[in-house]
C-alpha cells in the first residue's frame, strides 16, 4: 500500500472541519446521544412487554450486515460468563425457538428478509420479541404489534450504529435478567467524553483518535484481538476504515499476528511502491512490517503486555492510551470499554479520511 499523502494537517481545526463537508464527525460523536436516547425509550416503558416474568431459556441476537451483527457478537462474548441464560448470536430465527426465548433483531433494514422472517417465526411461537430497527414496513407487518420496539430515534449512518445496538442490547438483557444491570445514562456520559477529548480542536498529543490516524497513516496495518469481543470489535474497526478512509486493514485475532511476527512473514514483504521513493534523510528509517494496533481491555492488558514485549511496531490500544499526553480513568465494565474503543475507533476512521483529502 501507497503512503497517504495527507492534504491537511491533524492539527489544522479550521482545514478539518472545512473538509468535513458530510459532518462525519459530527455523525461519529453521537454515539452518545444515541444510547441516551434508547435509555429515554426504557424510561418511557417500551420493554415492559419483555421484563419481569420468568427468566428465558435464552436470549437470541439476529443482526443484519455491519454493525449490528458486530454488537450481537460483542454482548454475547462480554455476557456469556454472567448471564443466567445462554446468549446465542444467530444468522436466523433458529427453529427451537418458543415460548420460553426472547428475540433481539438488530439492523438498519426493515425490509431485511433475515430480519423479517426471524421476528415473523418468534412472534408465532410465542417467543418475546425486541425489534432494534427501524419500526416500518415488513417488519412492522411481521410482528403486528407484539414486539417491543427500541427502533432508532437519532439518525446515523449504519457504520456509526454500533453504539446504538449494543445500548439496545444492554437494555434488553436487563429488562430480563435481573443480574445484568447496566446504567445506560452513565454510558452515554462516557461516551460523550470520548467524543470531546477527539474533537477536531484537540491537538494529537491529547486526541486519542488523531493519535492513532498518524500511527495508521502511510501504514500497512493489522488491528487485533485477543479475546472474542476485542476481535469482533478489530473486524469492525477493519470495516470501518474501508468504508470510511478507503483503508484496506486486516483484522486477526492476536495469536496468527505474533505467529505471522515471530517467522517473519509479516515483515518480509515492504511495499514496492514505498521503496522506490524512500529517502531515509527525508523519511527515516524505512517500515517493511505492519503496524499493528492490540486491542485490549484492562482486565487484561497485562497479560497482552507480556506477549507483545519485544515486537517492534505493536501498541496496545486501550481506553486509558490518549497518545502521549497521559491516560483517562479507566471504565470498570468491559461493554463500556468496548463501546469508548468503538467511538475513539471511528472517529480515528474519519481523520483518516478528511486527512487522506
Amino acid at each position: 500500500m501507497s503512503a497517504v499523502h495527507a492534504t491537511i494537517d491533524l492539527d489544522d481545526t479550521e482545514g478539518l472541519l472545512e473538509a468535513d463537508r458530510d459532518g462525519l464527525l459530527r455523525a461519529a460523536a453521537m454515539a452518545g446521544a444515541q444510547v441516551r436516547a434508547t435509555a429515554a425509550a426504557v424510561d418511557e416503558g417500551e420493554l415492559a412487554t419483555v421484563a419481569g416474568g420468568q427468566r428465558p431459556r435464552t436470549v437470541i441476537w439476529v443482526g443484519g450486515r455491519g454493525a449490528a451483527e458486530s454488537a450481537g457478537a460483542m454482548l454475547a462474548a462480554t455476557f456469556s460468563g454472567v448471564a443466567g441464560e445462554p446468549i446465542v448470536v444467530a444468522s436466523e430465527s433458529p427453529p427451537w425457538i418458543g415460548p420460553l426465548d426472547v428475540l433481539v433483531v438488530a439492523g438498519d433494514d426493515a425490509g431485511d428478509p433475515a430480519l423479517v422472517t426471524a421476528a415473523a417465526t418468534a412472534v408465532r411461537r410465542g417467543a418475546r420479541v425486541v425489534v432494534a430497527a427501524p419500526y416500518e414496513g415488513p417488519l412492522r407487518d411481521a410482528t403486528a404489534g407484539r414486539a417491543a420496539v427500541l427502533e432508532p430515534r437519532l439518525w446515523s449512518p449504519d457504520e456509526f450504529g454500533l453504539s446504538r445496538y449494543l445500548a439496545a442490547g444492554l437494555a434488553a438483557l436487563q429488562a430480563v435478567d435481573p443480574a445484568l444491570q447496566t446504567d445506560l445514562s452513565a454510558l452515554a456520559d462516557e461516551l460523550d467524553a470520548e467524543a470531546l477529548r477527539n474533537s477536531a480542536s484537540r491537538e494529537v498529543v491529547t486526541n486519542p483518535a488523531k493519535a492513532l490516524a498518524e500511527r495508521m497513516a502511510g501504514r500497512q496495518v493489522v488491528i487485533a484481538g485477543d479475546n472474542v469481543a476485542t476481535l469482533a470489535l478489530a473486524r469492525h474497526a477493519a470495516a470501518l476504515l474501508l468504508r470510511l478512509a478507503g483503508k484496506a486493514v486486516a483484522a486477526a485475532g492476536l495469536s496468527d499476528v505474533l505467529a505471522a511476527l515471530r517467522t517473519g512473514v509479516a515483515t518480509q514483504f515492504g511495499d514496492p511502491v514505498d521503496a522506490l521513493f524512500h529517502d531515509e534523510e527525508l523519511d527515516g528509517p524505512l517500515s517493511r512490517g505492519p503496524r499493528v494496533l492490540a486491542l485490549t481491555l484492562d482486565a487484561e492488558r497485562a497479560k497482552v503486555a507480556a506477549r507483545v514485549s519485544g515486537y517492534d511496531d505493536v501498541d496496545l490500544v486501550g481506553v486509558e492510551d490518549i497518545g502521549e499526553a497521559g491516560a483517562v480513568p479507566v471504565a470498570k465494565r468491559a461493554e463500556q470499554q468496548l463501546a469508548t474503543l468503538a467511538v475513539r475507533l471511528q472517529m480515528a476512521a474519519v481523520y483518516l479520511r478528511l486527512v487522506g483529502g
